[in-house]
Parts: structure tokens; sequence; C-alpha cells
């Protein structure tokens, strides 16, 4: 492997070249010393954003990923670097977020003698969690293999690759591939979206779920035409990462719960449920019973074969699901039902300890129109779908369970949304496996308003303790945490809010800011709404 002689290009210059040419020219990252070659004469055009946790790195691609609507690169370091960040990739595997992830090797001369840093079988390592892996063979197959992750993140289901690279690299002669598209955009077959128009025709009762391939793929408005034409109750996927379906919407019923007899029982009563790039269904907690109720007749629209493969009931329809919707709509012989009276919101009283409908009131009252939500609060998840709040392509959370994502998230969504404000809506025990990522957010003077929903502990896990009658557990208390010391530590401003009457004013105050403000809110621990 020789070094680049004039008119020759090296590996990083082949790989910079073709990660311009992709859009890629923002990389998230927490490097080290097998990273150093990749980074060294780093272009002036290129972006690096610098993460104080590996985990945060990739939390935050995901979002700038899903917000910007291609992929993200992500620069890890090694195995250690890897392992930090498994849990958001694995988040990230869930949203079905396009990323690129590279991560570096020891140089290649030192590998037989597994040196400090090596990765074992690096490749291996992220497995199942990404779409593909690969450590080259060869120096100049690098720039070919990043190719290649970026256009398997880019085909349908969209999702984290991977590439193990040797420090030495870099420094080697490589040319960048050719330049190619991958259309990945599908219809299924007009028999097979008949039968759906069909089935809707006769209905009686029809009904739609909506997950987060609706949003993915743009599809929102079409799903609205297709509730308004047909009349049909809208649910919410549960455990949705994104909102498919506005949640002020008269149309709109809530988010479907975790289990499998309460799906049945909010499903009660329709004749055809059309399933949009969700799961059928997703489950938390299990029971035992039907799947479906009673003469129900169910179709899925997914462009996951997966999603397809383990659906429980129903007849799964492979598509991209934007021009699935159109080509139904025009097949559709129904014509527009009527109108719905509006929904209305509010009516919680000011309390202290201030209560989850109060928060969520007080954010929908001061919300900025084009804010996005990014929420990790798991005690207060299935309460937001009450709240008329979300909207599409304004809303990320992680589909995974895996804490962490929430607050990283907001500041990629920021970054791939330039001026537009974030709210990110954190519970007190999530917020901590990612605090450290408010320096970047202050390094960039992001205008996000973290809000740590503050029940003092783990509040989903007291529910769950609750409802799945675990008695005896440890205690999920989490005592002494000052949110407001932390965040200004990091260089982000930062006060508790403990009267109600006052976090109206505090919220318009936050985002009036234009700069990271972080609000540590108290709230009810009485109050506990999982679903």
């Amino acid at each position: 492997m020789r070094q680049p002689q004039a008119g020759e290009m090296s590996v990083r210059a082949s790989v910079h070249a073709l990660m311009r040419e992709l859009g890629m020219t923002t990389v998230f990252g927490n490097p080290g010393s097998t990273e150093l070659r990749f980074l060294s004469g780093w272009p002036a055009d290129f972006r690096y954003v610098m993460a104080l946790h590996e985990g945060a790195s990739v939390a935050m691609a995901d979002a700038y990923a899903q917000i910007g609507r291609n992929a993200a690169f992500v620069n890890l370091h090694s195995a250690g670097g890897l392992g930090n960040a498994l849990g958001t990739l694995f988040t990230a595997y869930r949203n079905a977020a396009p990323l690129v992830i590279v991560a570096g090797q020891q140089t290649r001369a030192m590998l037989p003698s597994e040196p400090f840093l090596f990765a074992t079988d690096a490749a291996t390592f992220p497995k199942p969690y990404v779409k593909w892996s690969v450590e080259p063979a060869r120096a100049e197959d690098v720039p070919g293999a990043i190719a290649r992750a970026y256009h398997v993140a880019m085909e349908r289901p969209y999702g984290p690759a991977f590439v193990s690279i040797p420090e030495d690299d870099w420094q080697r002669v490589a040319e960048p591939p050719p330049m190619r598209r991958i259309e990945s955009e599908f219809v299924a077959s007009a028999e097979a979206l008949r039968a759906v128009a069909s089935a809707l025709d006769a209905s009686t009762a029809p009904a739609l779920v909506v997950g987060a391939g609706v949003d993915r793929d743009d599809a929102s408005d079409a799903a609205v035409l297709l509730a308004e034409r047909l009349g049909a109750r809208v649910w919410a996927s549960a455990l949705s990462g994104r909102c498919g379906f506005p949640e002020d919407h008269p149309l709109f019923a809530g988010a479907l719960p975790r289990e499998r007899n309460g799906v049945v029982e909010q499903l009660r009563g329709h004749d055809v449920i059309v399933v949009l790039g969700a799961p059928v269904f997703n489950y938390h907690v299990h029971k035992e019973g039907p799947f479906l109720p009673d003469r129900a007749n169910l179709f899925q629209l997914t462009d996951d074969p997966n999603l397809a493969s383990y659906a429980v009931a129903g007849t799964s329809i492979i598509t991209s699901l934007r021009p699935a919707l159109e080509a139904l709509l025009r097949l559709l012989q129904r014509s527009r039902a009527a109108a719905l009276p509006s929904r209305t919101f509010g009516g919680a009283f000011a309390g202290d300890p201030m209560t989850i409908p109060y928060l969520l009131q007080t954010v929908r009252e001061t919300l900025p129109p084009s804010a996005i939500i990014c929420e990790e609060a798991p005690s207060i998840h299935s309460t937001l779908h009450d709240a008329g709040l979300l909207q599409p392509g304004r809303y990320l959370s992680a589909t995974s369970g895996s804490l962490g994502y929430g607050l990283p998230a907001a500041i990629g969504a920021a970054l791939a949304a330039p001026g537009r404000p974030v709210l990110a809506l954190i519970g007190d025990g999530s917020s901590l496996y990612a605090i450290q990522a408010l320096w970047t957010a202050a390094q960039y003077a992001l205008p996000i308003v973290f809000v740590i929903v503050n029940n003092g502990g783990y509040g989903a896990m007291k529910s769950f303790s609750r409802m799945m009658t675990a008695g005896g557990a440890p205690s999920f208390e989490i005592p002494g945490v000052d949110f407001v010391a932390a965040a200004v530590s990091f260089g982000v401003r930062a006060m508790r809010v403990s009267q109600s009457a006052d976090f109206p004013a505090v919220m318009t105050e936050a985002f009036a800011a234009g700069v990271p403000v972080l609000l540590d809110v108290p709230i009810d621990a009485s109050f506990q709404k999982v679903r």
C-alpha cells in the first residue's frame, strides 16, 4: 500500500469528495487516535459536531438524518467508542434512521498482534442492529465501502450501516467511486391496492392506524385525505417514533395501547382496519386473547418486509407509503364524509406540584408554530397523544425503549432545521443518560428549550411495577440531582420552575431567548398513565 504521489488522491481525499457529493458534510462524532488521519486536513466546507459521548453522537445524527431526509455521517473511536454508542445505535435501527457509521481500527501491520485499541471482529460487533457491516480488505476499497454503506442506509427500510477502517488506510492511494443513484421508491400492484379500496368502500366502520412510515414518506397529507374521505377514526401506532397524522384533527382518537387486549378493545366495532407504516401491532406487556376484534378485516401497508413478516394478523402489502396512498385515493369510490366538529383542548388546572395535563396544556399554548418536539419522557408518552400537540414532520422519539436518545436528538434536529425552535421533553431519569450533550447545544447556541419532566425518579418503571404486580422491587427514586447546576456547568441557561402559575410566562421567555435553555419542572409524581 503506497502513499499518494503527485496527481494521485488519498483515501481521505477520495472519501471527502464522496461525502461532499452525497451531502454528508456534517459529521457527528467523538474521535480518538485511530481517527486522527481521517480528520487531518479537514475541509473548510465540512462541519464536525463534537459530542461528549459516542451515544449522543449517534442520537444527534439520527435526528439530523430524519429531519434532513438524507443519511448522516458518524465518526466513532474503534471498539470502545462503538460500544459506548450501541444503545443509541439500537434506537437508530428501530427508528429507521439512515446513518453511515465509521469507526477506527488499528494500523494494518499491527493487527496480527491484537494491539491496544484493536477491534476484534469489528464488522460483527454492531450486528444485528446495522443493515450492512464491513472492514474493507484493502485500503483502496474504503471509498467504495463507504459509498455502499450510504446506498444501503438509504434503501428501504432505511437504517444504519457500518464501516471499520484501519487508521493508516486514510493515507493510501484510492480514487473515489463513480457517483450513482438508487431509486428505492416502489408501489404495490394495482390489484393489491384495489382489494384494500374495495374493502374500504364496503366498510361501515373503517379505522386507520398510522405510524412513523407515513411521516417518513411525507405522506401525512394523503393519510388525512383518506381518513376524511372515509370518515375513519385514526389511531397512532403505539410507541411510534414519528407523528404520521395531525393529533389535533377531529378524527384522531389517540394512541393505541401497548398490550393485546387493549388494542382489541380500542378497535372493537370497526370492520376494516388499515395499518399504515406501522407494526401490527406494537406490544410491550403480554396479555392473552385475540389479536383483532371479531369479524374485523385488517390490511397493513409498509415499506419494511420485516414488519410484514411478523404481523400477527391480516394482509400485508409491501410498498412505499406515499404512492400507495395516492393510488388508494384514486381507487376509492367513497366521497368525502361529513365534517366533524373541531376538538377542544384545555381545562387542566394549575396546581403545585404541577400535573402532567397542565404541563402539556401549557406547552400547547406556548409552542411556536414551526417548533419540532423531541420527546423521551416515558411516564408522559401516552398522555402526550391526548394533548393535540403532535404534528407530522415535527415530532421525534425513540422507538426502541432504550434511554439516552431524546436530549441529543433535539440537538440533531436543531442543526438539521436552522432557525426553527426545538422543544425537548425529557424525563429526569432519561436525561441522565446523555446530560453532557447540553455542552454541544451551548457550543452552537441552538434554539432549544429542554424541559426536564421531573418526577424524582423512573416514573414509568413505577407504573409498570404496579401494572405487572412486581412487588418488592428496588426503589426507582432518583433524589438529589441538581439539573440547573448541571446545565449551567455545560454553558446552558437554566432555572427550576416550581410554581405552575409561572410556567406559561417562563416557557414563552425560553422560546424567545433563541439559545438553549433548560427548565427543571417538578411534576406530581402520583399521576401516571402508561397504557
